[in-house]
């Protein structure tokens, strides 16, 4: 059985497929050519080994010239089918695009054609006619919203006191006596 340490060192040191997962144009790889390592995207990594390939053609030196060649070409291969993949994904994004806005154009002209052909079934408006209110034929739910207010008392106006009476300072004990 292995120990927790020896997983967690082992984690890092996985050999992670360049397909698997991420997006390739813009990740980062760690190449390792003859000239030593050339780290940076795809694109990098092709123009750094481009340039290495002509520096060994200037030197006459075939072997590493097509070495570095052979380096390059793998890359642009690797970019150039996360270009394929990612334009395949772009049209079938779009075609699932257009297939729902063709579903919902359908849908608006079923609506728009049921409304125009049965008006009964189009939306009616919220204008109650109480005429049929007074013989009592209404088939309306009685709501006490629907049922006419009470009419409150006028309020009355206060009486003006005489001005030659006092008002009592106990009222509840006088009221008594």
């Amino acid at each position: 059985m292995k120990s927790s340490r020896s997983r967690s060192r082992s984690k890092g040191n996985r050999n992670r497929s360049p397909h698997t997962g991420g997006n390739v144009i813009n990740r980062v790889f760690d190449s390792s050519g003859p000239e030593g390592k050339v780290r940076g995207t795809p694109q990098q990594i092709i123009e750094k080994y481009n340039q290495l390939a002509r520096d060994a053609h200037l030197s006459n030196d075939r072997v590493a010239f097509e070495n570095f060649q052979q380096h390059a070409e793998h890359y642009t291969r690797l970019l150039s089918e996360a270009q394929r993949e990612m334009d395949a994904r772009r049209e079938e994004q779009e075609r699932q695009n257009k297939e729902r806005q063709a579903e919902r154009d359908r849908e608006r002209a079923e609506r728009q054609e049921r409304d125009a052909a049965d008006p009964a079934d189009a939306p009616q408006p919220d204008v109650i006619s109480t005429s049929s209110d007074d013989d009592g034929d209404s088939n309306l739910v009685e709501t006490p919203e629907s049922q006419p207010k009470p009419k409150r008392a006028p309020r009355r106006k206060p009486r003006p006191k005489p001005a030659d009476q006092t008002p009592p300072t106990d009222s509840g004990t006088e009221a008594a006596e």
